[in-house]
């Protein structure tokens, strides 16, 4: 038994618009994403779009392409659609993988996917690694977290959590002050099943706050296993910034 990835991919982001267009080291964004979906164990790759140009793109490799709905407030809603249209059993467990994550390793795909596969008792998993310092800390475009004894998530936010009151109140911060923080690595694996409960259930308020979907999760009591990454995958793209600095590192290699 393996596992499906389904790739989101929306044009019109706030920040960025026409993201998985965007050139970058001579592709589209989402060119270098399916490129690393393909190099993973995944038996099958589906892009979700709301766009025809995107569509084009991704239909130029031996992946599904599936058109949807442009009204889709997240990326899982946009694989709810793509569950009804190909019909997929409950039990089939789907990786959603960002259409931002051009530097995302196989090795992290396989790990969130597997996650579900060798355990029937998680009903969704994601990826964290540690945090490297004050300046990501306290970027609210990196997501951070925290979890319980048994790698299960608490909480995620945009604000740097836990908050160290002495550290953060006291003294100037720094870096060798953030060894128990954690940020959040922007993939979760899911089954069919789970997908269509979270639907059901609708936004909760806590996730409109945010803007994290997947606090919704957690509003309703349910676990998501966190698994801290074998690899540290580049980063993702959310600005013209960090698609100039991606570009840089794609360049190097």
């Amino acid at each position: 038994m393996s596992f499906h990835i389904v790739i989101p991919a929306r044009y019109a982001s706030s920040r960025l618009p026409g993201k998985p267009l965007r050139d970058i080291a001579g592709k589209p964004m989402i060119a270098h994403v399916i490129g690393h979906a393909m190099q993973s164990d995944a038996e099958r790759i589906i892009v979700a779009t709301d766009d025809q140009r995107i569509a084009e793109v991704a239909g130029e490799f031996d992946v599904d392409v599936c058109l949807t709905s442009a009204e889709h407030n997240s990326g899982t809603e946009r694989i709810a659609e793509v569950i009804d249209t190909y019909r997929l059993p409950d039990e089939t467990i789907i990786v959603n993988m960002q259409g931002d994550e051009p530097l995302m390793n196989p090795s992290c795909l396989n790990q969130v996917g597997y996650a579900l596969v060798n355990d029937s008792s998680v009903q969704m998993a994601t990826l964290s690694t540690p945090v490297e310092g004050v300046e990501e800390l306290f970027d609210w475009n990196v997501i951070k977290l925290v979890t319980d004894k048994a790698d299960n998530a608490i909480y995620f936010s945009r604000a740097p959590i836990p908050w160290d009151r002495d550290v953060f109140c006291d003294t100037p911060p720094h870096i060798s002050d953030f060894e128990p923080f954690h940020r959040h690595i922007g993939l979760y694996s899911y089954s069919a099943g789970f997908v269509k409960q979270y639907i059901a259930w609708g936004s909760s308020h806590l996730e409109r706050i945010e803007s994290l979907e997947q606090l919704r999760v957690l509003y309703h009591g349910e676990k998501i296993r966190v698994i801290t990454a074998e690899e540290i995958p580049g980063p993702g793209v959310n600005t013209e910034e960090e698609l100039r600095r991606v570009e840089a590192i794609l360049m190097a290699e």
